[in-house]
């Protein structure tokens, strides 16, 4: 690998538009996307085609990364990698959903626009956990599925203007929905405040003045938390 002085040479190189300088970067730092790549083998893509995308996930992390960031290049890239290929996998369709799923995302929708209509506010995960019988994580997987208006991710109405996801309410959930990032031995030791900013930020693409806006909090103080955090992913993680 190469130094941090010399990474972040050829990166100001590669932001000035030297196609030499991110080739020899693609280059070097290889093994890290081929190791971020192997996690998303037998998905229906072929593993070039995933070295490709994990190749533009790397380069998104070029022209975007500061030495502001106060992190080493290899921390800030790894999530860029990961999240390109997850994008592709959800946008074209290839993870692909079964009959009996998309029956359950459709009795799922129903219960929450009944219990909305009753409760002037939608069900916690758990909530419909216990109305079907079904782990937590059964219910994401099913909801998240669909394209039905009531999705995971729609805000919810009430005064905090949480998302269904923000509304897991037991630590078991929350850390099984953990146990799906790619680092998950390293962010399985961050407190629930700093799992959500980096889930929020890196894996759901939010701004730093939409995380600001759901944990209620100025967005300085939520740039000020992301750097911490991610110093300290670097120091565990060996970056």
């Amino acid at each position: 690998m190469l130094s941090n002085e010399e990474n972040i040479r050829l990166i100001g190189l590669s932001q000035q538009g030297d196609e030499a300088a991110k080739t020899e970067l693609i280059k070097e730092h290889s093994p890290l996307i081929k190791s971020i790549v192997r996690h998303y083998k037998n998905k229906g893509v072929e593993y070039d085609d995933l070295f490709q995308l994990g190749c533009m996930g790397f380069l998104k992390a070029v022209n975007n990364f500061s030495t502001d960031y106060n992190v080493k290049f290899s921390t800030y890239a790894v999530p860029m990698i990961a999240g390109e290929i997850k994008r592709f996998l959800r946008d074209d369709g290839y993870i692909k959903i079964s009959r009996s799923t998309k029956a359950l995302a459709s009795k799922i929708a129903y219960f929450v626009h009944a219990y909305k209509v009753k409760n002037s506010t939608s069900p916690t995960v758990d909530i419909i956990a216990k109305e079907f019988d079904l782990d937590p994580q059964e219910v994401i997987f099913a909801m998240d599925s669909s394209k039905f208006p009531l999705s995971l991710y729609e805000k919810s109405e009430d005064e905090n203007n949480l998302s269904l996801i923000d509304k897991i309410a037991t630590k078991e959930s929350s850390d099984e929905n953990i146990d799906k990032i790619l680092l998950k031995e390293v962010i399985s030791g961050l407190s629930e405040r700093d799992k959500k900013i980096i889930i929020l930020r890196y894996y759901r693409d939010k701004t730093q003045s939409e995380v600001a806006r759901v944990l209620n909090v100025s967005q300085v103080q939520v740039s000020r938390l992301e750097s911490k955090i991610l110093e300290k992913l670097r120091s565990e993680f060996g970056a």
